[in-house]
């Protein structure tokens, strides 16, 4: 032992980052201490007296900053963002891969199909935002999606979020199926992601439960969000009628759900059964359509 260590007490870390980090967490409790290096490794040197707080101090830092935390502040207030969207999208990329190595099996019982869907099998409008054209289809919703369920699933609560952009997504299904002059076929999560869109753009109005004087801020989310949907989602090449209809669902059940207050929405109860909801209709849909399979033609 040092001369040093030997008049101070000691909390030795992996490495030279570990030891500067718990010195500044330190710090910021008014407790001095001393980076070093030993024969052993880096070491924190405490006064004696200090060693008590100190403790407590590295084991609630620790306990604060432990393993990777799902829903996420970003750099702006007010702001999270939730990284179970990745799960999301990953589910998206299994029903492609799956849809390719069955021979398009996938694609042919779950296309939203017009004449289908007027015969009684309702479930297609549910499985075609599950199914996508090819890679560049699944990349492009993937990209946008992403980043629009992540913010959606960090205001409204995950599972919450999910089952109101799914549902909007089938919304747009169901526009589709009405206003398009001819009973066609389409497929894709586009609508979904319109409908994630359609939730954040009216996240803003959960600001009048708050402050009567925040129309300003209201009028101006809603507007970034309608100028974001002409952007995206108004493509001539693209199915502009779904992405309509999964917008609008969007903003009709964001409106609902700005209602709910947020610690509701973020709560283990509701996200369990909207979680359990979404994960049963996904079944269920997908079920009977592998039951129903099209007559060759």
């Amino acid at each position: 032992m040092t001369s040093a260590e030997s008049t101070h007490l000691v909390f030795r870390a992996r490495h030279r980052q570990q030891a500067m980090d718990w010195s500044l967490v330190l710090l910021s409790q008014g407790i001095e201490s001393v980076v070093a290096q030993s024969e052993s490794g880096w070491t924190l040197l405490v006064e004696p007296q200090d060693h008590a707080r100190a403790l407590a101090a590295l084991r609630q830092y620790q306990l604060e900053n432990r393993g990777w935390h799902w829903r996420q502040k970003m750099s702006w207030p007010q702001v999270t963002f939730h990284w179970g969207a990745v799960a999301w999208c990953l589910l998206l990329a299994l029903f492609h891969w799956l849809n390719h190595v069955s021979g398009s099996h996938l694609k042919s019982v779950g296309v939203m199909e017009g004449s289908a869907v007027a015969s009684g099998a309702w479930w297609r409008l549910f499985t075609a935002t599950m199914l996508h054209f090819d890679l560049a289809h699944l990349m492009a919703n993937v990209a946008i999606g992403f980043p629009v369920f992540g913010l959606a699933m960090g205001r409204y609560g995950p599972a919450c979020a999910l089952l109101a952009a799914y549902l909007a997504g089938v919304g747009g299904n169901v526009a589709g199926l009405f206003f398009h002059a001819h009973l066609g076929t389409g497929l894709g999560a586009s609508g979904m992601v319109m409908g994630g869109l359609g939730l954040l753009t009216m996240q803003s109005l959960s600001l009048q439960l708050n402050n009567p004087m925040s129309w300003r801020y209201i009028t101006g989310g809603i507007f970034g969000g309608v100028m974001l949907f002409t952007l995206l989602g108004l493509d001539p090449a693209s199915d502009v009628v779904a992405h309509l209809g999964g917008f609008g669902c969007g903003l009709i059940l964001g409106a609902a759900m700005t209602l709910i207050p947020q610690k509701k929405l973020l709560g283990p109860a509701a996200n369990a059964v909207c979680g359990a909801l979404l994960a049963a209709l996904v079944a269920l849909t997908w079920m009977l359509a592998l039951l129903h399979v099209p007559p060759p033609r």
